[in-house]
């Protein structure tokens, strides 16, 4: 099914991302993980993809399963930076393989060293590539933040309109953990004009590390309430793992409550995760 009809639906939908791994003796576990996930079944699930197709392989050998063993409606991610149209193609022509209909379409991060792209420049690039072959449901990223390397925020939502009128069809988040900012960023590109649907990125933030590494590469606000948790709680795993998923799944209810209806959950491989938010939007889900 095509991501684009699911999010046409008059109800709320939850989804979760999973990630392949980057070596094949771990590829048994994160299988066994995405298996359980899929079991929660979510509205749909996505798979990532390395930089440069640096997991490519068993980005499409789990969205297939995904979809062939265990029903569920897949997306993809491709990205094309530091990739060639050649390689793209390939990788369009083992989606259509595979029954995978839906692709999110994304530059990708500037590898270590600032190696230079090769045939893209832009993500809206990627979307005209993606679209001329094949019949795919193609979304984008965007940054309510604004992406950490454009110079404003207008100019963010310029490339965003780009994209969007290139052939992306919804967008997802990057995560947030500050609803307002996420608010304020809906108006803005609907004043421009973008009107395609937006499904908000959440991240359950269940350890210190995680917060490090989040703030280190993009520079995400964290509000004062997130900070007194992680102060609190930081030393304690099994208290900032609870703590951290009631905070994520207060920030559903509350994006819910306002209007917000498509959630997807960066649920880092962890079925236990994914499970708890799950149950605590029962009610809410039906």
């Amino acid at each position: 099914m095509k991501i684009s009809d699911i999010l046409k639906q008059d109800k709320v939908t939850l989804s979760f991302e999973v990630f392949p791994p980057k070596n094949s003796s771990s590829y048994e576990s994160v299988a066994q993980a995405t298996q359980e996930i899929a079991a929660l079944r979510p509205d749909f699930m996505s798979v990532t993809y390395g930089a440069g197709g640096g997991t490519s392989e068993h980005t499409v050998h789990i969205a297939s399963d995904l979809h062939k063993k265990y029903g569920v409606t897949v997306l993809t991610h491709l990205t094309c930076v530091s990739s060639t149209k050649a390689h793209v193609s390939s990788m369009l022509e083992a989606f259509k393989a595979h029954g995978l209909e839906n692709v999110l379409a994304l530059r990708g991060d500037i590898p270590a060293g600032g190696a230079p792209a090769n045939d893209y420049r832009f993500a809206a690039e990627l979307v005209c590539d993606i679209k001329e072959q094949g019949d795919f449901c193609v979304g984008g990223a965007c940054y309510p933040e604004g992406h950490v390397e454009a110079s404003n925020k207008t100019e963010d939502i310029l490339r965003l309109k780009e994209k969007v009128e290139a052939g992306c069809e919804f967008l997802t988040t990057q995560m947030f953990f500050d609803n307002n900012i996420l608010y304020n960023f809906l108006y803005r590109i609907r004043e421009k004009g973008i009107t395609v649907p937006v499904v908000a990125g959440i991240m359950p933030v269940t350890n210190v590390k995680q917060i490090k590494r989040i703030t280190a590469m993009s520079g995400t606000y964290l509000p004062e309430r997130f900070k007194a948790i992680v102060d609190r709680f930081g030393d304690n795993p099994a208290a900032m793992k609870q703590a951290g998923v009631i905070y994520a799944t207060e920030q559903i209810i509350d994006l819910i409550a306002n209007g917000v209806n498509h959630i997807h959950v960066y649920s880092m491989n962890k079925p236990e995760i994914a499970a708890e938010i799950q149950a605590s939007l029962s009610e809410i889900l039906k």
